[in-house]
């Protein structure tokens, strides 16, 4: 009895967190964002890249017209729930402005929305969520795969094509780099030899169905993770029932460690999913020192931060309960 009852428990809580993820995506508004414009020295280029559902996917290219040939590339991917968002919100204009400033090439994606209209998840119906950030997942392969056949007239280095990503968004790219490693199906419509250059995630998280969080065929690109410690929305440690685990930057972290594969993770401590998108207006020394001395300078540091602000201030409060009851 005693056994069920851990399991129910931990289905629930399972079950909990990934509703929470689902609609955080109701906490992450324009309200929170500075409201930045693109530099007007920026070209913005729009492109077409892929068409799936019979909906076209695009993605904008920002880069200076003085920008090097061969430069590295920050491939993106907006945050919410899977349900809305944007590949040009306000909320990401100043992290662009500064990769760009220092002649990094920006490219922001579209993909699919698959919880949109899905119906209700379940302790024992979360294929809904699977099939959304596989659905995300495909997209931002077809983006990477468009990226590369493009890479000489976009100025791009094909080797040095960075993953970021906020909330959704960062669980999209770390699924992607996971899929990868791990040489599965869905991942085989990448050059076999390709290999992400980095990872830099805004508050995400893994889904396994396959148990613990191993990368079985390669290492993991070099991965910047930021979390809050009180994240209510995309769990930052791990929640795991029988072979189904969400795994989040904290977990992560771990396995990083224990394995040795270069990794620095920024814990915002007693803060939520505010880490979600203010680290791309206030951290952005720290992202640009991890691209040119992990990525670029191929660093193979272990960096773990426990940043504790006692005057932070929250601004997301609310929980998973309030969430669920919505």
């Amino acid at each position: 009895m005693l056994k069920l009852n851990h399991r129910y428990s931990q289905n629930t809580r399972l079950h909990t967190i990934l509703i929470a993820f689902i609609l955080s995506l109701l906490c992450v508004t324009q309200a929170y964002a500075q409201q930045v414009t693109i530099d007007a020295d920026i070209e913005k280029k729009t492109f077409t890249f892929a068409t799936r559902d019979s909906t076209a996917l695009q993605l904008d290219v920002y880069r200076y017209s003085g920008t090097p040939a061969n430069s590295p590339c920050i491939l993106f991917a907006f945050g919410g729930g899977f349900i809305r968002g944007s590949r040009d919100a306000r909320i990401y204009n100043r992290y662009f402005n500064t990769l760009v400033k220092n002649n990094y090439v920006v490219i922001s994606i579209s993909y699919r929305l698959g919880m949109q209209g899905a119906k209700r998840i379940t302790p024992f119906r979360v294929k809904p969520l699977r099939n959304a950030i596989n659905m995300a997942v495909e997209d931002l392969y077809a983006a990477t795969n468009w990226t590369l056949q493009n890479a000489h007239t976009l100025g791009v280095d094909p080797t040095k094509i960075i993953l970021s990503g906020s909330s959704a968004g960062a669980i999209t790219i770390l699924q992607a780099d996971y899929e990868k490693c791990n040489g599965h199906e869905i991942a085989k419509v990448l050059p076999e030899n390709f290999r992400y250059a980095g990872v830099i995630a805004f508050a995400g998280a893994i889904l396994s169905y396959n148990g613990a969080l191993k990368y079985r065929n390669a290492s993991p690109a070099p991965t910047m993770l930021f979390h809050g410690t009180k994240d209510n929305l995309v769990v930052y440690n791990k929640i795991r029932f029988l072979h189904k685990g969400f795994y989040g930057s904290n977990h992560i972290a771990k396995v990083f460690r224990k394995k040795k594969y270069p990794y620095y993770i920024y814990r915002e401590v007693g803060m939520g999913h505010e880490s979600s998108y203010t680290p791309m207006n206030n951290k952005q020394p720290e992202i640009l020192w991890f691209i040119e001395q992990y990525i670029l300078n191929k660093k193979p540091y272990l960096m773990d931060i426990s940043f504790d602000d006692l005057q932070k201030v929250r601004t997301m409060h609310i929980t998973r309960d309030a969430l669920y009851e919505r």
